[in-house]
């Protein structure tokens, strides 16, 4: 069972830290109060016995931290009158959110992809630099070294922390989504030292559809993540990767799947066509048993047109393969401009068995095993190959 204090650092990290940020303009010294806060709090809430609203208490300890350091460097006093807080009403506990401005901050596009995600698994996950670091598998002093790079290119490019308005926001918008989506996939299809990414994935997820109620992308993104995750635990066996159509969907959380279809609904209710959504809109097909292969090649070829990607093209030809034939998805996936991909041979390799050419069927699989780098993924792809004699 997790104390008050830990439980406060899960619910409240980010929102505290992204209004400390908010108030300082500084991301070092916002980090800086948070962390005082938070370590105060471990000393007097066992003693004292926790707040009616730890957020609040959290923020006016930070802030009042942040304020008392300030003072004591001298060279900042003309600054303090614009640093007073308000003082807290006892009957009004909220404290502003501004998670939002800080998730736009840390994912804008000046930054580098891999330092957006640092520092969004930082600032707002609260996750520790050795936690990132094992994550992605670099050295701790690496992953430091990106968060302080990052930290020094919002302060010198004087990246404004701020929610983007109107069609930037939209813009910039994709681009918060995918850095979350690339979060959840490096710790979904990960050993357990990275497992903790999908959680944390989630979690930004929730806020970022909590923070925008009407930008169906946003809720399209959570329900796939959710319906994902839903069937993690089936994956793997025994150490061995199991794939969609093997695995026991007695180990699916019903639970899980249920949340996911209800916020698919939600993103679809508002509108939602975009590329997140069709792609959880796939992922409850998935789900279904039967699927329904017509309606899932229908889906990736939309999802094929939004993206123009040729690996949603090789999910469609599997997805034909189910509904026409193999002859009919390998006609598609011998189209595909993808020879340095395992999955293509590997798709291939399972058509052509189907089709009674073995020959054909086991260079296939030859060339994805000289590609693929997974252990688990070889191990499956060995076992196809030994299948066919």
């Amino acid at each position: 069972m997790s104390t008050p204090v830990e439980q406060a650092f899960r619910d409240h990290w980010g929102r505290v830290l992204a209004a400390l940020i908010g108030f300082l303009g500084d991301f070092e010294r916002a980090e800086e109060a948070a962390q005082e806060a938070f370590a105060i709090a471990a000393e007097r809430w066992p003693r004292d016995g926790a707040p009616d609203h730890p957020a609040a208490w959290l923020l006016t300890t930070g802030r009042n931290r942040a304020i008392n350091r300030i003072r004591r460097e001298r060279a900042l006093a003309a600054k303090l009158p614009l640093l007073e807080p308000p003082r807290p009403q006892a009957d009004q506990p909220a404290i502003p959110d501004e998670r939002l401005e800080l998730i736009f901050t840390c994912c804008h596009p000046a930054l580098a992809v891999e330092a957006q995600v640092a520092l969004t698994l930082r600032t707002l996950g609260g996750l520790t630099t050795e936690q990132i670091a094992r994550a992605f598998l670099v050295p701790e002093a690496t992953m430091a070294q990106r968060l302080v790079r990052a930290k020094r290119k919002v302060k010198a490019a004087g990246i404004p922390f701020r929610v983007p308005e109107g069609e930037t926001l939209r813009e910039r918008l994709g681009g918060v989504l995918a850095v979350v989506y690339l979060i959840f996939n490096a710790g979904y299809s990960a050993p357990p030292a990275q497992g903790e990414l999908a959680a944390e994935a989630i979690r930004l997820g929730r806020a970022l559809a909590e923070l925008l109620p009407a930008e169906a992308e946003a809720h399209g993104l959570l329900a796939l993540m959710v319906l994902h995750d839903a069937r993690h635990d089936a994956r793997v066996r025994e150490g061995e990767l199991v794939l969609l159509a093997d695995q026991d969907r007695s180990l699916w959380d019903a639970e899980r799947l249920a949340e996911g279809r209800a916020l698919l609904e939600r993103a679809l209710a508002l509108g939602g066509r975009g590329p997140y959504v069709v792609q959880a809109a796939i992922a409850a097909l998935h789900a279904q048993d039967p699927p329904d292969w017509p309606q899932l090649a229908a889906l990736y070829g939309e999802l094929a047109r939004l993206t123009g990607s040729p690996v949603v093209e090789l999910n469609r030809a599997i997805a034909v393969a189910e509904a026409e034939g193999p002859a009919a998805g390998l006609a598609l996936a011998d189209a595909l401009p993808l020879e340095r991909f395992h999955y293509l041979h590997a798709t291939r390799g399972e058509l052509l068995g189907r089709l009674g050419r073995d020959a054909e069927a086991r260079d296939a699989y030859r060339r994805a095993l000289a590609l693929v780098h997974d252990d688990a993924e070889r191990r499956l792809l060995e076992r196809r190959l030994a299948a066919l004699g």
